[in-house]
């Protein structure tokens, strides 16, 4: 795979690096790990020195911005024998960090099983080449490997995303491999037995305001270290976010556009005083029923891009900005927008008067709140 594709998953498009990491590596190393715990955590929130290798200094860079300890219990669990279970509310990025925690420890971060409602057992576990299962019977051959099931066998991370939308007795499958790292075939006989090879674990995500969700049973939890991953508190952290995606998109995209710093700020304090019901300026304000996540906040920024891109001469136009925020927070319900109406009106008009500047320019541009 080259990085052509539209998104590369993480150990191609951070190939250099984990190179880097794993040649220069000197900690203890779990086996079959592709580096050691230490140098999986330098790779995720980055090195604050350059790294000497090949007479060049190479700086590791930040790629997870939240809670450095969370990020050493995730990988400490997984040198152990318990599965790791990442939950929390959509688009806080733990989908991002169980990619970068499987291609570290890994290699590979597409072992990927996707949870949903019609997910079945077979394709946790296996399934059958039934041309080759009529002609030979059953055999290894014949045997189609779920993403568990060569996770097992190659002693690698087996990431499960959305666990909790896949029925609760297709969940349960996993208890029996979690518990004793074993996954029988009781068509190959006697050696239907695949015993997994140390390296072997599962990394669960688990939504915790989706519709749809089935409860996990206590037997499968009692199975996983669980996490949460918690959103973004800080305006100015999550600000660095938004530019930090939105810049990756748009190289990603041969998009040449310099992102505005200014319209991030602005978005980000919208978000994060939405998502608390509070301003800065210590108004309360009615929280919308709508996920206001980093992730949908940097999906408004990129789409304002675009549009500044295509249409607006390189540059971002607050009214569209205002017209895609409406668009993301009353997605599933009507009224969260009398909600970001009662922002405007509130706490933006606040700001512009106080304020002035882009403030003022969000302000005037309500009119697009419709």
């Amino acid at each position: 795979m080259t990085q052509e594709a539209m998104k590369p998953p993480v150990e191609v498009k951070y190939k250099e690096e984990l190179e880097v990491l794993k040649n220069t590596d000197t900690g203890n190393r779990p086996e079959n790990w592709l580096l050691s715990p230490k140098a999986v955590r330098t790779f995720i929130i980055g090195s604050t020195q350059p790294i000497v290798y090949q007479d060049k200094g190479y700086v590791i860079q930040k790629k997870y911005f939240g809670n450095d300890a969370l990020i050493e219990r995730c990988i400490v669990t997984l040198a152990g024998n318990r599965g790791l279970m990442l939950v929390g509310e959509p688009g806080t990025a733990k989908t991002m960090l169980s990619e970068l925690l499987s291609a570290a420890i890994s290699g590979v971060s597409t072992n990927t099983i996707q949870g949903t409602a019609g997910t079945t057992e077979d394709m946790i576990k296996y399934s059958w080449n039934y041309a080759l299962l009529l002609a030979k019977g059953p055999s290894r051959q014949a045997l189609v490997p779920s993403p568990l099931y060569v996770g097992m066998e190659k002693g690698i991370l087996t990431r499960f995303e959305e666990i909790t939308r896949t029925p609760a007795e297709i969940q349960d499958s996993l208890i029996s491999v979690l518990s004793d790292k074993v996954l029988n075939v009781p068509e190959l006989g006697d050696d239907g037995f695949l015993f997994a090879r140390p390296g072997f674990n599962v990394i669960g995500t688990a939504n915790t305001r989706d519709k749809g969700v089935n409860e996990m049973s206590s037997a499968l939890k009692r199975r996983f270290n669980f996490e949460t991953v918690m959103p973004v508190r800080e305006v100015a952290l999550e600000k660095q976010i938004i530019l930090n995606e939105v810049g990756k998109l748009a190289a990603e995209s041969h998009i040449n556009m310099e992102a505005d710093e200014d319209v991030a700020e602005l978005l980000a304090a919208t978000y994060h005083e939405l998502r608390e019901g509070i301003s800065s300026y210590g108004h309360r304000i009615d929280k919308p029923a709508a996920v206001m996540s980093t992730a949908e906040a940097v999906s408004v920024y990129y789409q304002t891009m675009l549009t500044g891109y295509y249409y607006g001469e390189r540059r971002m136009n607050v009214g569209c900005l205002v017209q895609n925020l409406v668009g993301a927070v009353s997605k599933e319900n009507k009224d969260d927008l009398e909600k970001v109406k009662g922002y405007f009106h509130t706490v933006v008009k606040d700001k512009s008067d106080k304020e002035g500047g882009l403030w003022k320019q969000y302000y005037e541009a309500r009119k697009w709140l419709k």
